[in-house]
């Protein structure tokens, strides 16, 4: 990309000032660390120059928007030509206060839904199971049956908004009482667009809401993946998930090689099954987290295109949309501090900015009362106006990839693809993705990861401000949101009542040909949709499977 002799005369020239200028300079005034490092621990030079990408060709490693490898992003126009997704990740309680949510944020301009599940929903556990006493609504919207989705969506139109949905080990079954929900309001399911998460690798290494064991939870996954293009095209049929890779404690780079090596397995474990890769490819999707190192995150996005293209293309992908890396970003909470919680606004801003600059297509932004409770109305409203100021008022979105030729961002980003590469060597190394789990190497690897930041935190070599410097003792004064407390009687009393209306034969029909498919190698979603479609519960179905796959029980690691 560069003349030889002008790249061999720069380096002289910066040696020059590093020995004339700099090194004289830092001698009167020294510089505030010994080292600087970014999360990822990758230690970063004082100043980045043509050197620095010497050996870089721009056609081949870096590109033009829409074009391979698509570094600088998936459409051509990018965020001059749409804007991304606003989806902000909202649910609590019964499904009538997450729908006035939804309503609450549509109607401050929210372009896309984005639902969060309670706990016993994220385990397959019915409200009224023993096991999901205490945890009702705590952490997102409770899901039992086709009814509670009805009520979710009553009154938003669900083939003009897309909808993601944050669920894994039970994501067939959600996913099949979304499907219903709309048939019942005599809407084709070709129409409908959206995303399951689906990504059950991650929760074995990182956010551990799993049920059954690694193969039924993929034949699961493969499922989805080819009745959705089948059947329900416009529809994502999984987002690979760095974010939860991230919040457990991960660097940004073992956030990137995690996340893409899942991706592969999902990839490979579809072909396996017979699946021509250019049919399910394309509505694959991903979803990245968005910490504070600004250039890294930035980075790590750019690298993330390159490196899914390359890996594609190997996989046998023809189709430049099998090729594309679409992916959904987050703000980080794990970043968000309890201690003077409006600062976090701050960090939510340079957060967003850098998903928005690394070329994401949709956006969560996280609320200033993140770490306290699930966000009020105030919060949330200035959550989401955070990415509108920075759409309609900052100017970022008026040019494509307008970080790119930086000389430090495009060192960072091959730095980033190459320690990637490293990992996926380990992985390779230990027989693949699952065996790697099964031994705990991403689990050790994140726990160490874990613990080196803390340090760094516990003895101020990394600053938190409200947290370890510039400490102030100030009381609460933002609100906080309070949920209805009869919510979770209603809930149960809505489940008891369904199970005594709905024609149980039906259920237990369709539960009973759901057992014989699940026993055989049927692709089980026109099966789950029976039940669901019946009012199976997502309790019984997912007991069903139980008894037929196991559950999986996650080896000690030490």
């Amino acid at each position: 990309m560069y003349d030889k002799k002008k790249i061999e005369y720069i380096k002289n020239k910066k040696e020059e000032w590093v020995k004339n200028n700099y090194n004289k300079h830092i001698k009167k005034h020294p510089e505030r660390k010994e080292s600087f490092d970014n999360l990822s621990g990758i230690e970063i030079n004082n100043i980045y120059c043509p050197y620095d990408n010497k050996d870089l060709d721009y056609l081949k490693d870096i590109g033009f928007p829409g074009e391979y490898p698509f570094l600088r992003g998936i459409h051509s126009t990018m965020h001059r030509g749409r804007l991304w997704t606003m989806r902000q990740f909202a649910g609590f309680g019964s499904a009538e206060e997450t729908n006035k949510r939804y309503k609450f944020l549509l109607s401050h301009g929210e372009t896309g839904l984005s639902v969060a599940f309670d706990y016993p929903t994220l385990y397959g556990y019915d409200t009224d199971h023993h096991l999901a006493r205490g945890e009702f609504g705590k952490c997102g919207v409770a899901i039992s049956s086709l009814s509670d989705m009805e009520i979710l969506f009553d009154g938003i139109a669900v083939d003009e908004i897309t909808t993601s949905m944050t669920i894994n080990g039970p994501a067939a079954i959600v996913w099949a009482m979304y499907i219903a929900n709309a048939e019942n309001r005599g809407i084709d399911r070709r129409r409908i667009g959206g995303t399951i998460q689906n990504d059950i690798l991650k929760e074995y290494i990182a956010q551990k809401s799993f049920i059954f064991p690694p193969e039924p939870s993929m034949r699961l996954i493969v499922d989805t993946f080819e009745y959705g293009f089948k059947e329900v095209p416009r529809w994502n049929t999984i987002s690979i998930s760095g974010y939860h890779i991230r919040e457990a404690g991960s660097t940004a780079t073992q956030e990137l090689a995690f996340t893409l090596g899942d991706g592969i397995e999902y990839v490979k474990a579809a072909t396996k099954r017979g699946l021509d890769i250019d049919d399910f490819a394309p509505r694959l999707s991903f979803f990245f987290n968005a910490h504070n190192d600004f250039f890294e995150e930035i980075a790590k996005y750019r690298a993330a295109r390159r490196i899914w293209a390359k890996e594609m293309k190997k996989l046998g992908a023809k189709k430049d949309r099998s090729l594309l890396m679409r992916f959904h970003t987050q703000t980080a909470g794990c970043s968000l501090t309890a201690q003077q919680p409006e600062i976090n606004i701050v960090r939510v801003t340079l957060q967003a900015l850098s998903a928005i600059l690394g070329g994401t297509q949709s956006l969560h932004t996280n609320s200033m009362d993140e770490a306290l409770a699930l966000p009020s109305e105030k919060a949330v409203r200035i959550a989401l106006r955070t990415q509108q100021i920075i759409a309609e008022e900052s100017g970022v979105t008026d040019t494509i990839d307008p970080l790119g030729g930086s000389y430090y961002l495009e060192w960072l980003t091959e730095k980033m693809e190459e320690e990637t590469y490293k990992y996926f060597d380990k992985v390779e190394k230990l027989g693949g993705v699952i065996p790697a789990i099964e031994k705990g190497f991403f689990q050790r690897e994140i726990a160490e990861s874990a613990y080196k930041y803390q340090k760094e935190v516990d003895s101020k070599e990394r600053k938190i401000v409200g947290v370890n410097d510039y400490i102030i003792e100030d009381e609460l004064t933002i609100p906080l949101l309070k949920m209805d407390e009869k919510g979770e009687h209603r809930q149960i009393n809505r489940l008891k009542k369904l199970r005594k209306e709905r024609n149980n034969q039906k259920v237990e029909k369709y539960l009973n040909q759901l057992k014989k498919a699940a026993e055989g190698t049927e692709n089980l979603m026109p099966y789950i949709l029976n039940c669901v479609r019946s009012y199976g519960t997502l309790g019984e179905i997912c007991g069903l499977l139980r008894e037929i796959f196991g559950e999986y029980e996650e080896p000690a690691i030490y």
